[in-house]
């Protein structure tokens, strides 16, 4: 018996009899026997009958091979008809009986004889007379008296339960949690112990485990119900006991310690045994112990990482199923706050979850009002159509960002998660006034500036309010984890961060290294942004130096402490990439006040500013092409590099920089470019009396050059893959726009997954594949790399482990995540 031929259930049933445990005599029927079932080919079920002492009443559970799955209800009491009703009344009294029949009856019309449940709504009485009433009221819907034998009832039983395990509605919701389409399901017959009676010992039923399911932390948790059944004291309303003592009222450990402590022991020993922490279903009939399900207990991500680590600390299961054991997309809840579960959310919208965390604050529509509100201590949610370079401010002021438009990389979306900013991008449902600073909800509702929302970048939910949060925890635990997955992992995990502050997020985390610094977004801040706008109107290449001679000590101020923080560990910087016009204003009064500063008349600038907007930017003059065009750009920027390097390896380790050639096409481009940079390099040793190394390398975001990588690769130290733009130019499909129509694309079945959010391994994949291939063959020791935001997606990450990448760069509130889902890989690469 094995849960992939008789469920999970059934197969942990089986080692609890083989560990003496008392459970009740039990039989499991397999997929294919249930699936036979559904087809009407029926068991012998007398014989199937005969297993079990005469007159026992027997229960039927589910037993799926993953219990997420979920699955049809429990029957409980089969086999109860008028005559062994009699005799029961008898041994336990006429309430009871009745209770156990009573229960059986309106468990059998509602998801047997398939009843409405209203039939028994008004039925007030209870005992005998409730008894009569639901059976009169069978008779009456079902046009039949209730079923008396045995053999019908169970035959009915199993009937309908696998008929409603193979049905359509049943499947689609096992395969929206992730079961295949041909799942199959188990049967568990079983003989009760009723948990009712006037015996001279306690009956009951409860649960008990030995942990507690949000934390973690070791504590005997559950509820115990005295004259009940099944996960009746989980109902809310019960008058359920606690399981230890406790001052808020009685608990079974007091009013039976004997059953109690062997409860407690059993627990302990189906988690050695069982190699995992457990939940016990269990009822006490007449004082005796009876062990009626276990199944791993239900946790929280923050719960999972404790509750594996102290398995493996106390022996029971090795490191590397304990990290096997926590899921990576799960940490997201430990690095960010989150809604709590039990709190209520009244949702007014939905987008695209493009950074996960929650956040609460007052709307404001601009980066001016985040910085205003930030400056109060007011915590503020920035509301923008789409976010560009310049609102970086205000999203580093905000605690939360929400857009109209964009998907998984789209500007909002990117940066949001460099920051570990919760952010839900695309809410096109959701009209977005920001004129009149208002948005109109999904269900018409108005919400204005200053009102309180919350986000929730995990799930992608708006909600009206400020519902409960769980704050984010970074224990022992986590720490401890993490240690065992870098271990074991076989891939580098650097760090997409374009600020010391990013920087340091990266170090705690413990990433290999920065693998993508964006220096654009170090223009825009006010000391810098003029300077910057007065090197774009330059006409003559003199004039350009004396801006850019401005921003060099700058340029080089963050470079130095971006090395100093990422002490020892490679740091990339990705040269300028984007077109100039980013940087310009559109708005009358941004002209008006660039107009004042250049000391120009408004007209001049505006036609100019005019002059440089492109069709299509993305595809413009961007990247290298400004390199080559407007070369005193990445000559100051590499003069801030090479005395950044200088500078920070005073004090500390050398280091050794690594210099990222934007939207490379062609080689020719790499050999003037680095003519160049190299002539800065040895004009800064020699004026500085000193040597130093560094790196030059390419990053591949056009098709053209995944298919010349042999050509590009000797002329560069590494080749780093940069998939955001790769999937835009690959698909012709912008990733800011791709929001809009992508959920329904998926939804049909036109794309697998967002190619924005998971690698198309098929398209966008073969091109990097190549790209490897190619570019290993004429150089074979070019470092290979990805640092477009995949990097950070587990199913992305086994391609690149699979085509033999160095390492992958993420977000740096993705790292976590990458480097768990590596050592996945890894691990469970060695054990094939």
């Amino acid at each position: 018996m094995t849960p992939s031929t008789h469920g999970g259930r059934a197969k942990c049933l089986q080692r609890l009899v083989r560990l003496d445990l008392p459970v009740p005599r039990t039989v499991a029927l397999s997929f294919a026997a249930v699936h036979d079932i559904a087809a009407g080919i029926m068991p012998d079920v007398p014989a199937l009958l005969a297993s079990f002492d005469e007159g026992a009443l027997l229960c039927v559970r589910p037993s799926s091979q993953d219990p997420d799955w979920g699955g049809p209800g429990a029957i409980l009491n089969i086999g109860m008809n008028d005559a062994r009703y009699v005799e029961l009344s008898d041994e336990m009294g006429a309430d009871s009986a009745a209770s156990l029949y009573m229960r059986f009856v309106q468990s059998y019309a509602i998801h047997v004889a398939r009843l409405d449940p209203d039939t028994f709504d008004e039925i007030e009485d209870t005992g005998r007379d409730g008894l009569s009433a639901a059976l009169q009221a069978y008779e009456e819907e079902a046009e039949e008296p209730f079923p008396q034998d045995p053999v019908v009832q169970l035959t009915e039983v199993l009937r309908s339960m696998a008929r409603a395990w193979e049905g359509t509605t049943a499947r689609l919701l096992r395969q929206a949690r992730g079961a295949p389409a041909d799942a199959g399901l188990g049967l568990v017959v079983q003989e009760m112990a009723l948990g009712l009676g006037q015996g001279t010992g306690e009956n009951g039923s409860g649960v008990l485990q030995l942990v507690d399911s949000e934390t973690g932390l070791q504590q005997i948790t559950g509820r115990y119900l005295s004259q009940s059944q099944g996960r009746e004291a989980l109902e809310q309303g019960t008058a359920s006991l606690y399981l230890t003592r406790d001052p808020r009222g009685p608990s079974l450990e007091e009013i039976a310690p004997e059953a109690f402590a062997q409860l407690v022991a059993h627990a302990e020993l189906m988690r050695v045994r069982l190699r995992a922490e457990m939940q016990i279903e269990f009822t006490i009939e007449n004082g005796q112990v009876h062990i009626l399900d276990g199944v791993r207990v239900q946790r929280s991500s923050r719960a999972a990482v404790r509750i594996a680590v102290r398995l493996a600390d106390d022996g029971i299961i090795p490191r590397q199923e304990a990290v096997l054991r926590v899921e990576p997309r799960g940490l997201s809840e430990l690095l960010h706050r989150q809604i709590a579960p039990e709190a209520v959310r009244d949702v007014v919208g939905y987008g695209v979850a493009a950074s996960p965390g929650a956040a609460t604050g007052r709307i404001v529509f601009s980066a001016a009002e985040a910085q205003a509100s930030a400056a109060r201590n007011e915590p503020c949610i920035l509301v923008r159509r789409e976010t560009s370079p310049e609102d970086i401010r205000g999203m580093h002021a905000a605690v939360g960002v929400l857009t109209e438009r964009g998907g998984m990389t789209s500007h909002a979306a990117v940066i949001g998660r460099g920051l570990g900013l919760p952010c839900v991008v695309g809410a096109a449902r959701m009209k977005f006034d920001l004129k009149r600073r208002r948005i109109t909800t999904e269900d018409r509702r108005t919400l204005k500036e200053g009102d309180i929302i919350t986000i929730d970048g995990t799930n992608g939910q708006v909600l009206a309010g400020a519902p409960e949060m769980i704050e984010a925890v970074l224990d022992d635990s986590f720490q401890t984890l993490m240690a065992w997955a870098d271990e074991f992992r076989d891939i580098g995990i650097r760090a997409n961060a374009d600020t010391p502050a990013d920087a340091a997020t990266a170090r705690n985390f413990a990433a290999d290294g920065i693998g993508l610094c964006r220096t654009e977004h170090m223009f825009f801040d006010a000391d810098r942004i003029t300077p910057m706008r007065e090197m774009i109107f330059a006409d003559a290449p003199e004039d350009r130096q004396a801006a850019l001679a401005m921003l060099l000590p700058m340029q080089r101020k963050d470079f130095t402490e971006l090395f100093r923080i990422m002490e020892g560990l490679p740091v990339c910087i990705r040269l300028f990439d984007p077109p100039l016009h980013e940087f310009l204003p559109t708005d009358r009064a941004g002209l008006r006040d660039l107009a004042e500063a250049l000391d120009l008349p408004v007209s001049d600038v505006t036609r100019r500013v005019e002059a440089l907007q492109e069709y299509n930017p993305m595809l413009g003059m961007r990247g290298v092409r400004l390199g080559i065009t407007v070369p005193e750009i990445y000559d100051m920027q590499a003069r801030a590099i090479f005395e950044a390097t200088l500078d920070a390896s005073h004090d500390g380790d050398p280091v050794v920089p690594e210099i990222m050639l934007p939207l490379v096409s062609a080689k020719r481009e790499v050999e003037l470019i680095r003519t160049r940079i190299e002539a800065v390099a040895a004009e800064v040793r020699t004026r500085r009396g000193q040597d130093f190394t560094y790196r030059l390398g390419v990053m591949v975001e056009t098709p053209r050059a995944c298919l010349r990588a042999d050509e590009i690769a000797p002329h560069a130290h590494f080749l780093s893959f940069g998939t955001n733009d790769l999937t835009q130019m690959t698909y012709g499909l912008s990733r800011d726009d791709a929001g809009r129509f992508m959920s329904e694309y998926v939804q049909q079945g036109l794309f697998g997954e967002d190619p924005f959010h998971v690698l198309d391994v098929e398209g966008v994949g073969e091109l990097v594949a190549t790209g490897v291939e190619r570019g290993r063959s004429t150089n074979n020791q070019v470092t290979l790399s990805i640092c477009g935001e995949h990097g950070g997606n587990p199913e992305s990450i086994a391609f690149c482990r699979a085509v033999g990448m160095d390492y992958v760069s993420c977000s740096p509130f993705r790292v976590p995540v990458a480097r768990l889902a590596a050592a996945h890989l890894a691990i469970r690469n060695q054990t094939l």
